[in-house]
């Protein structure tokens, strides 16, 4: 027995379907048409501003870093620009002084003691003292700081009058910086070098290793020579070097009235005479070997002849 559904109720599901179908066709359109009503709005409002960019932490924190290291270099290059370049110089001082000639010997010893109370460093000395076959002279040689310069001069402006006075300077600055820059770059050299001989996880053979202690020790012996140049450029630049000459005083006695060929031969007289009876002893000493050895037998031997031939 074969069951057929009316055609009514098949009409009738059909027409169901269709209006659930419109039903939601036109709820989806509604909902389209608030979803663009909800975009229009919020395309129409003004957008917010960008939030700031934060750096990755791989290759772009990286590249930040760099970029700050390369302003803080530019910085610091820039401020080395505008700072003014520190000058050395190495000053000498060259001073003729003259005091009395019983004073010399005082003077000399003063300035010396001076020296001692100041900060000032005695390279060398000299003294010495009048005689009647030559004057006296005296001389000092020091290193001094610059605060000190002008005490050590007072001091000796109140013992000696000064005769001549002669100042020189020597720019030393390009010396000391082409030094430092070697000691820094020794150093860094040095400081590798000792930690590739610290570094226990790198093979390295025995030749290796006696290589890199090699030039460890000819880097250091370099370092050295360069560390001792430096300081002999510091002594020559944080200190001025003075040298001091005393001599003794000369009385220069002059005629009131003129010039007198008189005067000055009876002023001379005395060793004029001396110098001529010096020589004449001198020659009496010369000739009188000759007179016993050689005039008196001649003389006699032609005394003898003569007689005879008169005899004759």
């Amino acid at each position: 027995m074969t069951y057929r559904m009316p055609s009514f109720s098949v009409r009738r599901h059909a027409g169901i379907a269709l209006l659930a179908l419109a039903a939601a066709l036109s709820l989806a359109g509604c909902g389209r048409n608030g979803e663009e009503k909800r975009a229009a709005a919020v395309l129409s409002e003004p957008a917010p501003p960008p939030a700031p960019m934060q750096a990755a932490s791989g290759y772009a924190g990286g590249a930040d870093m760099r970029m700050r290291s390369a302003e803080a270099a530019t910085d610091e290059s820039r401020n080395s620009q505008d700072t003014p370049l520190q000058r050395f110089l190495a000053v000498r001082q060259e001073l003729n002084v003259e005091v009395p000639a019983d004073q010399l010997a005082d003077a000399w010893g003063k300035v010396r003691d001076l020296c001692g109370t100041l900060k000032c460093e005695l390279l060398s000395s000299s003294l010495l003292r009048e005689t009647p076959q030559q004057p006296g002279n005296a001389m000092l040689e020091m290193r001094v700081e610059p605060a000190d310069v002008e005490k050590l001069l007072g001091g000796l402006a109140g013992v000696a009058s000064v005769v001549s006075h002669t100042t020189t300077s020597e720019d030393k600055t390009a010396e000391v910086i082409d030094v430092e820059a070697r000691i820094r770059n020794r150093t860094e050299f040095r400081d590798s070098l000792r930690a590739m001989l610290r570094d226990t996880v790198t093979k390295r053979t025995m030749t290796d290793l006696l290589a890199i202690q090699r030039t460890l020790s000819d880097t250091q012996a370099e370092l050295d020579a360069i560390a001792t140049q430096r300081k002999v450029l510091a002594q020559q630049t944080s200190k001025q070097h003075i040298q001091i000459q005393f001599t003794a005083r000369r009385a220069l006695v002059s005629g009131g009235d003129g010039y007198s060929p008189m005067r000055n031969a009876l002023r001379n007289a005395g060793s004029v005479l001396s110098e001529s009876v010096g020589s004449l002893i001198t020659f009496i000493a010369a000739v009188l070997p000759w007179l016993l050895l050689v005039v008196l037998p001649l003389g006699w031997l032609a005394r003898v002849l003569w007689r005879r031939r008169r005899a004759s």
